[in-house]
């Protein structure tokens, strides 16, 4: 069992290996979690890990009424995640490995990440200026018939494309442009469809490729009948998630 100790940065999204993170950061604790990963030597992977919340919100209280009516404010590590903040999150994770941090003017960072392995989340300690979590990798198991499977995953998540774009336009990505490794498939489409946190999470920590493209199947087929009839939405890079306002 290989474990790491790493900065924590929980976000009201699932962060999936191979999506790009953008991140706009600006509270206290996730600067000083940045300016802490700019010590890391630029040659080295500048760490962190990512998991979705679960009880809490992404931005503590900054005055009464933010970010809710009822809400008031907050500070240290913790705020927001209540006194048990490992109980506020989902137990899967992923790591992110930062390849951009630009500070601004202003003292707020400017983050590009990048996620990479999925991990087990063990503790939480929040005795520091920002959360760190202890965490267990997590291997990617192939699992039985991956490889049918995620040639059936890539045909639906094509009819998939051409309803979200709308019958007059091209569909979203090319063939070419669409990987044919299934692990890569089954973290792209998972990235890529149009889900709740909850169902994404329940992706995430699928105990095997091919498990997840099971469910990937059973929900394209599903979501590509409910939005038949739905007028066109749009288009969305397949790769990278919106930015969070931590």
């Amino acid at each position: 069992m290989t474990t790491v100790r790493l900065p924590l940065f929980p976000l009201n999204s699932v962060l999936f290996p191979g999506l790009v993170l953008p991140l706009n950061v600006f509270e206290e604790r996730y600067r000083a979690m940045m300016r802490e990963l700019l010590k890391t030597p630029e040659d080295e992977p500048r760490r962190f890990a990512v998991v979705a919340i679960r009880d809490g919100h992404e931005v503590a209280a900054s005055e009464p009424g933010m970010p809710d009516p009822t809400s008031v404010p907050e500070r240290g590590p913790a705020a927001g995640f209540g006194t048990d903040p490992a109980k506020a999150f989902h137990g899967t994770g992923c790591i992110a490995d930062a390849a951009t941090i630009r500070e601004r003017a202003d003292g707020t960072f400017e983050v590009l990440a990048t996620g990479t392995t999925r991990v087990k989340l063990l503790s939480v300690d929040a005795s520091g200026p920002y959360l760190v979590a202890e965490l267990e990798e997590l291997p990617e198991e192939r699992g039985e018939e991956a490889g049918a499977l995620a040639e059936g995953v890539l045909r639906a998540f094509r009819a998939y494309q051409k309803r979200l774009a709308g019958a007059r336009e091209r569909s979203l990505t090319s063939g070419s442009e669409l990987p044919d490794e299934p692990a890569v498939v089954s973290y792209l489409v998972a990235a890529a469809m149009m889900l709740d946190t909850p169902t994404k999470q329940r992706l995430l920590q699928a105990p095997d490729t091919a498990s997840r493209l099971r469910d990937e199947l059973k929900l394209l087929r599903s979501e590509t009948a409910i939005i038949r009839n739905l007028p066109s939405l749009p288009a969305s890079d397949l790769t990278r998630g919106p930015t969070s306002l931590n």
